[in-house]
């Protein structure tokens, strides 16, 4: 199968250090957990059903001469 070793994963960061900056690291870090946390989040909780009833305007006659 494939798996990431030292070697990969220090050329992945140094692209990404590349990419983003020293700067502009510590930000895209931050965004990038509050992401995961908002997934992860998202995952565990199921959306809450309020009602069954549908509440879709009955449909419009035409009025044609």
């Amino acid at each position: 199968m494939f798996s990431i070793g030292f070697p990969e994963l220090a050329l992945i960061l140094a692209i990404v250090l590349i990419v983003f900056g020293a700067g502009k690291l510590p930000n895209a870090l931050a965004q990038l957990k509050k992401g995961l946390s908002e997934f992860q989040k998202g995952a565990q909780t199921p959306p809450a059903i309020e009602g069954t009833q549908n509440h879709a305007a009955p449909p419009q006659e035409n009025e044609s001469s």
